[in-house]
């Protein structure tokens, strides 16, 4: 019986499957990116996240088993990484996913082909995507309304009291010193005019 073992076989045999998701894995690990139908990336998702984990271990032994699969010395060179490539400081797949405890990769879908309107995705590595890493996050947008708030209204009235009760509080202070100042002023003048007339008494 087979119980549970069902998986998308892409109406090919396997052996034309095997070799279809072969050379899939292969442009994506040399690619980081590549375009296809929706059902072959997320086969694809299932074939070579498990090479990705299998080339954490960098042993003549995980090299071998990988290379089983993939059939493609560049490939290899480029997941597990080189001594040339790693005295030149360049960055292999495993250097960059090492730390990932799993989810290597990466499925957004692109809408319809136009031929046959099959559903069309992309699958990429994660941590080769510079530009989804820096993305920063949407803020929300808040819809504004045209007619004021209930609480601005009733903020509105209250604020003009206290103006009303301002403004007089800061004029009473002004009056007394422009008395003063007349008071100062009428006050050497009542002195001049009596002795203006003190001269006509005499």
């Amino acid at each position: 019986m087979r119980h549970n073992k069902n998986f998308n076989h892409l109406g090919r045999t396997a052996s034309h499957r095997a070799s279809l998701l072969a050379n899939m894995a292969t442009s994506l690990i040399l690619h980081k990116r590549i375009t296809t139908t929706l059902a072959k990336a997320k086969a694809l998702k299932r074939y070579v996240e498990p090479l990705i984990t299998k080339a954490k271990d960098d042993s003549v032994n995980s090299r071998r088993v990988v290379f089983s699969y993939l059939q493609n010395k560049d490939a290899i060179n480029e997941l597990f990484g080189t001594a040339k490539t790693k005295s030149e400081g360049k960055v292999s797949v495993i250097d960059k996913v090492g730390d990932r405890p799993g989810g290597y990769t990466r499925i957004i879908k692109l809408g319809t082909r136009q031929g046959d309107a099959a559903p069309q995705a992309f699958i990429e590595l994660v941590d080769f995507d510079d530009n989804m890493a820096k993305a920063p996050k949407a803020e929300k947008k808040t819809r504004r309304s045209r007619r004021p708030s209930k609480a601005a209204t009733a903020e509105a009235p209250v604020a003009e009291e206290v103006k009303a009760e301002e403004a007089p509080k800061a004029e009473a202070p002004k009056a007394p010193k422009a008395k003063k100042v007349e008071a100062a002023e009428e006050a050497p003048k009542a002195e001049e005019t009596p002795a203006a007339e003190e001269p006509k008494a005499e």
